[in-house]
Formats: C-alpha cells, sequence, structure tokens
C-alpha cells in the first residue's frame, strides 16, 4: 500500500485504463457528478491511484 505509484498524479487517459474503462465513460461520469474522487488541476482532470482505489472498495463506483 506504500507504493509510490498509489500516489502519484495520472491522466484522465490513465485513470481509465486503470480502472478498465474508455476515456469517454470517466468524462460522462464526471460531468455526472458520480462522486469519482477527480480534481481539475488547470484545464485537466487528475487522478490518484489510492484515490480511485478507496473509490472502488467503497462500492461507489458500482454502477446503479
Amino acid at each position: 500500500m506504500n507504493d509510490p505509484m498509489n500516489d502519484s498524479w495520472i491522466s484522465i487517459d490513465e485513470a481509465a485504463e486503470y480502472l478498465g474503462i474508455k476515456p469517454v465513460t470517466l468524462r460522462t461520469w464526471i460531468k455526472k457528478k458520480k462522486s469519482i474522487p477527480a480534481h481539475k488541476i488547470g484545464k485537466q482532470w487528475k487522478f490518484k491511484c489510492s484515490e480511485l482505489d478507496e473509490w472502488v472498495k467503497s462500492g461507489k463506483s458500482a454502477i446503479k
């Protein structure tokens, strides 16, 4: 769990690949406020792998 990769910032494309989805799906989730842990830095969305892991573990990523 103390893997430095887990705390690095990744792009929307990398986050989509990490989650096994398409970037367009991730953008849709952000727009629909699906509680995904996304951070807007400048004009770009950034993510932390550790936050994405917690989001998935919490069950909030489940499609309703």
